[in-house]
Parts: structure tokens; C-alpha cells; sequence
């Protein structure tokens, strides 16, 4: 099975100095293979490298990089077939989480695991996301 990488732009609106982690971690932000798309695991980072307090802005820019990514390669949130979420602090900040999450959702829906967790690359985060779609043809 082959393999290819989906590059973001330098200069994208969406994920702007951001980009830079990718080289930082060593890591690809999408890898296409066997007629999926496999998006790594995306936070709730701002054009600028900042990173917001409240989990619903996170949750709001996981989202908005996701379907940055999905765009790039023709697809939707519609093409998604799993998500995987990480929360920091799960019971606390679910709340915050949801009413996001069905903003960005339409049926019939993907595969969703919700994973809770200790701590994400960086002290401020409090979400991170990973998802898988099919890609077209």
C-alpha cells in the first residue's frame, strides 16, 4: 500500500505560524493511504501560535483546522467515518465540548470515541482531535 502526505500551505489562513509543528514534532498533518484520509490529531490553536482559555474556542479551532485540512483535499465533515477525541479535565469541560461538536456534525454521523486525559503537548491545551475520511473516487 502507498502512502502520500498532505502539506498545508505555508501561509494558510486557518493554521498561519502553526505549521511550524509539524517539522518541531515531526509529524504529518494528514497521510493518505488505502482510499482514507488520516488526520493527525489537531488543538484549538490560533492563526498566531496563541492558544485560548475557554474549551469552546478550542473545541471551535480543532473543528475550523480539521475541515481546513479536509477542504485541501476536496472533501467535507461529511467524508468523516471516525473521530477521536482527547479532553483534559473530560467531566469538567464535556459541556463546553458538545454544543461545538454538534455544530460541525450532520447525519449520518461518524464513529466518535471520547477519550479523557491527563495533559496534551502543552499545558494550555485542553482538546485535541483526530479523525479519519473517506477519500472520493
Amino acid at each position: 500500500m502507498s502512502k502520500s502526505v498532505v502539506e498545508i500551505p505555508e501561509g494558510n489562513d486557518v493554521f498561519g505560524v502553526s505549521t511550524q509543528a509539524f517539522t518541531d514534532w515531526q509529524y504529518a498533518p494528514a497521510v493518505r493511504a488505502g482510499g482514507l484520509l488520516f488526520v493527525a490529531g489537531l488543538v484549538g490553536v490560533k492563526a498566531d501560535g496563541t492558544v485560548p482559555v475557554s474549551v469552546a474556542e478550542q473545541t471551535e479551532l480543532a473543528f475550523q483546522r480539521i475541515a481546513e485540512v479536509l477542504r485541501l483535499e476536496g472533501l467535507g465533515m461529511g467524508d468523516l467515518v471516525e473521530v477521536v477525541s482527547y479532553h483534559v479535565d473530560l467531566k469538567q469541560h464535556l459541556d463546553e465540548f458538545l454544543p461545538v461538536k454538534k455544530r460541525h456534525f450532520i447525519e449520518p454521523f461518524p464513529a466518535w470515541t471520547l477519550i479523557g486525559i491527563e495533559a496534551l503537548g502543552l499545558p494550555e491545551l485542553k482538546i485535541e482531535i483526530k479523525v479519519v475520511a473517506a477519500l472520493k473516487g
